[in-house]
């Protein structure tokens, strides 16, 4: 089997690599029948010459090649035809600016496997960028508190070299008051950003005495589903039918919203989900936030005030509750906005390193070993020029008939 490292070429650019040059090298070493080979790449940030040094082959022609594994979307123009392929295609939510892309996947007989998708038999993802996303999400969340405040001025993250630098940034930047802080979700995207508030040593306390106390030193409360959620009826809540009747539930996230002043979201957001607080909840006299870590970046959504996605050179804007608009980030009596949706693309080595390592562990043995576990079969989304019985949903997408 031959497998190909795919050169990124979406915009803008992003710089990250499904595997480092040290771990194509321990690649090499536990299997030696499997052949690599990496597209050279300018934007790349490892050299072409980091991989060369490392016995790895460099060429620009993949045709040859089995299996192709790229980070972002492949342009259709240089999809090849008769390929299995890996990378984050963004259609499994009928993502419309894809359509074309899913089209020409199924025109060109490719077999899909979109990372997304990879799951273990409980439906966890098994790999993503999501600890990073949290990671970065946060740091500029931090550094929007203290531009606005003019209190501390922290660098860009992609000015920095790598995930230390940005803890010793922190370190040496940031000062915190009495700041309460909720973070929602559970997953590997909340998980990275409590790092950071960990890092900082910001105390965490229960979701009882956040709602009803008031401290002298910055804390954060950490909410699953079940904390700003309700049952329309009042009975019990489960996890499964918050997930599979999503109707059933409301929003009861505007107790968080009357004491917290920043907010972070970790959560998974899901069609047909209670939003976290609307335009009408932004304009309460009670409602208290002012910063938002929009993580999850689903525009027009959960979080009313995520009305676009920021960029990483323009992370922040503000959100004027009385009008509905976009003003500065600083503006007085806004809501301070970071909401960029490619966040881990500010890491790209450190995040590359944790992506790679996933992958090596979690879903190479299944394309070395033939899939024993099920993982290939869960998550490819196109066979054989059609959408395989679990993406068939997407049909009305792909034919353009979705309402």
């Amino acid at each position: 089997m031959k497998i190909g490292i795919i050169k990124e070429r979406k915009t803008p650019p992003d710089r990250r690599v499904v595997f480092t040059p040290e771990q194509l090298y321990t690649i090499n070493q536990k299997y030696p029948d499997l052949e690599i080979v990496v597209e050279p790449s300018d934007i790349r940030i490892f050299r072409d010459g980091d991989y060369e040094d490392k016995g790895i082959k460099l060429s620009k022609d993949l045709s040859k090649c089995d299996v192709l594994i790229g980070v972002k979307e492949v342009p259709v123009e240089n999809l090849i035809p008769n390929k299995d392929y890996f990378f984050f295609s963004h259609t499994i939510k009928k993502q419309p600016y894809n359509r074309e892309l899913l089209q020409k996947i199924l025109e060109k007989n490719i077999n899909l496997f979109d990372h997304e998708t990879l799951t273990d038999k409980r439906g966890s993802r098994l790999i993503g960028f999501g600890r990073y996303a949290g990671i970065v999400g946060v740091y500029n969340g931090f550094r929007a508190f203290g531009k606005r405040g003019k209190i501390f001025d922290l660098p860009k993250v992609e000015n920095l070299a790598d995930y230390e630098a940005v803890k010793k940034a922190l370190s040496e930047h940031v000062k915190l008051a009495n700041l309460k802080i909720t973070l929602t979700g559970r997953g590997k995207v909340a998980y990275g950003a409590r790092e950071i508030l960990e890092y900082l040593k910001i105390r965490e306390v229960n979701v009882e005495n956040y709602l009803s106390s008031d401290y002298d030193e910055p804390v954060f409360c950490q909410i699953d589903f079940s904390d700003y959620n309700q049952k329309k009826d009042g009975s019990h809540i489960s996890k499964k039918e918050f997930y599979n009747h999503p109707e059933r539930f409301k929003s009861n996230f505007m107790r968080f919203a009357k004491v917290t002043d920043f907010l972070i979201t970790g959560h998974f957001y899901g069609e047909g989900n209670p939003y976290l607080f609307t335009r009408e909840d932004a304009k309460k006299v009670d409602f208290n936030i002012n910063l938002v870590a929009d993580i999850t970046c689903d525009i027009d959504g959960p979080v009313a005030s995520t009305i676009r996605p920021a960029t990483i050179e323009y992370p922040f804007y503000g959100y004027d509750p009385v009008t509905e608009s976009e003003v500065d980030f600083n503006a007085k009596g806004a809501i301070t906005v970071m909401a960029v949706d490619n966040l881990p693309c500010e890491l790209p080595k450190d995040a590359s390193d944790g992506f790679g390592e996933m992958f090596f562990n979690e879903v190479l043995p299944a394309i070395v070993h033939n899939d024993p576990e099920g993982i290939l079969k869960r998550a490819q989304i196109t066979k054989n020029g059609e959408l395989t019985e679990k993406f068939s949903y997407l049909q009305d997408f792909v034919d353009g008939k979705e309402s």
